[in-house]
């Protein structure tokens, strides 16, 4: 009954959050379809109770983005020490986009796992063992003032478990955000998790983000399991943004 209970504030929290436009991923798990413009570099950096994450992520070609990251392990609440690492490393390829550029749809894949998808059965260095793919898809709502994610997805991880088997696992997150008073600061909620051999607790994360201009983004969230004691908790970020430097 009490998981049903943080299930049901969750999702009420996230149902009554969103974002206008294609919001940025920066620390949440979900993401748009949105391909940033050929030639853009993006730098991420994330600080929190659970990780830090420090993300770059590169428009090489037209619709096309690679993403390298790093991320930090802070498993036993103590943030004076150092409990693992894991990285990622991505494509992603935006396949569809409306006239007005405020929603659509797009394909990643990659190797890797951030730390809302490790798993007991995975070591932390060794993520690399598990592949992924995924589909992000964005709806705009209410002008373009609210705009709702859905990531649906699968993972395959090799040398699952004491019997070192392949494991499969369906993944999901969705994430709405809205601009109440203007384009500058949103409210933003998600939920995400896996289910499967290579099952995930579902966790929950809100927050707000303020874009002061179309080079910098800050944010601020808070991030808990459904069922468990190893959610996200605070994150602060900062996303910045390049010219787009590479011309074709």
């Amino acid at each position: 009954m009490h998981r049903l209970r943080k299930v049901a504030t969750a999702t009420s929290l996230c149902l009554t959050v969103g974002f206008a436009g294609p919001a940025k991923a920066q620390q949440f798990n979900s993401d748009n379809y949105l391909s940033k413009p050929h030639g853009v570099g993006t730098i991420i950096l994330t600080a929190g109770e659970r990780s830090q994450m420090w993300m770059t992520t590169f428009s090489l070609f037209p619709r096309w983005e690679f993403t390298a990251a790093a991320y930090l392990l802070n498993t036993d609440s103590d943030l004076s020490t150092d409990d693992g690492y894991s990285t990622s490393y991505y494509a992603k390829y935006m396949i569809y986009e409306n006239q007005s550029k405020t929603g659509g749809a797009a394909v990643k894949f990659g190797t890797g796992l951030d730390p809302g998808y490790l798993i007991d059965n995975v070591g932390l260095e060794d993520a690399f063992q598990t592949y992924w793919m995924n589909t992000p898809v964005t709806f705009p709502f209410m002008n373009n003032r609210m705009s709702w994610d859905v990531m649906p997805g699968a993972s395959v991880t090799r040398k699952y478990g004491v019997a070192e088997h392949t494991a499969w696992a369906f993944t999901y997150s969705t994430r709405l955000a809205y601009y109440p008073f203007d384009l500058v600061t949103s409210v933003v909620g998600e939920v995400f998790g896996a289910t499967g051999e290579a099952e995930n607790i579902p966790e929950y994360k809100v927050g707000v983000r303020f874009e002061p201009n179309q080079y910098v983004v800050l944010a601020l969230s808070y991030g808990e399991e459904f069922d468990g004691p190893n959610g996200a908790g605070l994150e602060a970020g900062v996303m910045l943004f390049t010219p787009p430097f590479l011309k074709l």
